[in-house]
């Protein structure tokens, strides 16, 4: 499970086994250790970021800024999707 980054409390990661196929490039987000119920963050061809879920129910004001968040990072993010990977599709 590769840790992307952490701010404060929050962690961004993926999970190594992320199905066979492999879904299109996205994050979670958790407060604190990751868990399978963190909320989904898809990251768009254009590097937008668009929830998925909120399972994890960060309040919105700082879900907001997490989205700003991976926006900014997510070219970083899409690099090491595919390093991890050797591919990458796209939700849009």
């Amino acid at each position: 499970m590769p840790q992307l980054l952490r701010i404060g409390p929050y962690t961004f990661y993926f999970w190594s086994n992320e199905s066979d196929p492999l879904e299109p490039v996205h994050i979670h987000i958790v407060e604190g250790r990751p868990t399978p119920d963190a909320t989904k963050v898809w990251i768009t061809a254009t590097g937008r970021a668009l929830l998925c879920h909120n399972k994890s129910k960060i309040p919105e004001h700082v879900l907001s800024r997490l989205l700003r968040v991976v926006e900014a990072n997510a070219e970083e993010f899409v690099r090491k999707w595919h390093d991890h990977f050797g591919e990458i599709g796209y939700y849009c």
